[in-house]
């Protein structure tokens, strides 16, 4: 390691599930360019998976934000708050990325040991999304929010970093068995975390039905109860449908892994599965996906957008190349 290289890097990005997703080609970049550094990274509980997930990731430190904020005045809460600040400032860090650019974040940021030449980076107050939290950084960097996530956080790390932006785009993902043969089935991701973004019930059922008649399997999972009865009413109206258990992240990946393809809507579980180079085609129906679309080095396509949802005739015209070589295979 030269000597103007950090040897300890931490990187702030909590939530939410996708923008976490969209920082794993941040952890491939830093670890490509300073292959002697420790990469550290801060994530939301519910999240920690992810990071878990790439191999250049020395060690999560889960917080629970959302969770600690419901019960603000809870002694177990506060236990909770200062088990996990003695972790965070437990390694004294060369350089400290804050890539969420949020008030949140940045006080995490500056909880945070810096090194006796540390630095804390982020984005400019011009480019951060919320402007008071830049003052929580040694430097700042502009980047132009017109971007997408993806490329905003690489080019973030970059500028902060002094390197040039690798032009190949990386999640960086290990996953046991993932060398194995996909399978035949499909996954539907029907559920998010607001109703808007919903795509209509017979519209699934429909297209569970199309693809069904090419001999693939649909499974569909569900987070919560209510995503879980979704799924199952879903499910039974298609031959041969199943609604999967619960599970933990790590293997709600390496279900994306070994699907056909996925076909989902405006949630973080699209970003996984483009992430592990599954094909996927994501269902835009209340927001646009400019910005924050699916972006993958595999097959990926964004339909519809805020106000605009895709019908069914649409859909199935996209997938047209994913089901000509299902058909092929058959």
């Amino acid at each position: 390691m030269k000597a103007d290289e950090p040897g300890s890097i931490l990187l702030v990005k909590t939530s939410s599930m996708g923008d976490v997703i969209h920082n794993l080609p941040v952890a491939s970049d830093l670890a490509a360019r300073f292959p002697q550094a420790h990469i550290d990274w801060v994530v939301e509980e519910g999240f920690a998976d992810i990071p878990r997930l790439h191999p250049a990731v020395r060690r999560v430190l889960p917080v629970a934000l959302r969770r600690w904020k419901r019960q603000p005045f809870s002694a177990r809460v506060w236990r909770e708050i200062r088990a996990a600040r003695h972790d965070i400032e437990a390694t004294a860090y060369d350089v400290i990325l804050d890539t969420q650019g949020l008030l949140k974040s940045a006080l995490i940021a500056r909880a945070a040991r810096c090194a006796a030449t540390g630095r804390r980076l982020g984005y400019s107050f011009r480019a951060i999304r919320e402007p008071l939290a830049a003052w929580a950084y040694d430097e700042r960097f502009f980047v132009a929010r017109s971007l997408h996530a993806v490329t905003r956080n690489r080019q973030l790390a970059a500028a902060a970093l002094g390197y040039d932006l690798p032009p190949a785009m990386d999640y960086g993902l290990s996953l046991r068995g993932t060398k194995e043969a996909r399978g035949e089935s499909v996954v539907f991701l029907t559920a998010s975390s607001r109703a808007d973004k919903s795509w209509a019930e017979h519209n699934w059922i429909n297209l569970g039905r199309a693809l069904a008649r090419l001999g693939l399997t649909l499974l569909l999972p569900g987070g919560n109860a209510l995503e879980r009865e979704r799924a199952g009413r879903i499910a039974a109206m298609m031959p041969g449908a199943q609604a999967v258990p619960p599970m933990p992240l790590a293997d709600l990946a390496a279900l994306l892994a070994h699907a056909r393809f996925v076909v989902g809507v405006d949630t973080g579980l699209v970003h996984l599965a483009a992430a592990v180079r599954t094909p996927v085609l994501a269902l835009y129906t209340a927001t646009n996906p400019a910005l924050t679309g699916v972006l993958g080095s595999g097959w990926c396509r964004n339909l519809g957008a805020s106000g605009a949802p895709p019908d069914l005739p649409s859909v199935l015209e996209a997938l047209q190349p994913l089901l000509r070589a299902t058909t092929a295979r058959n």
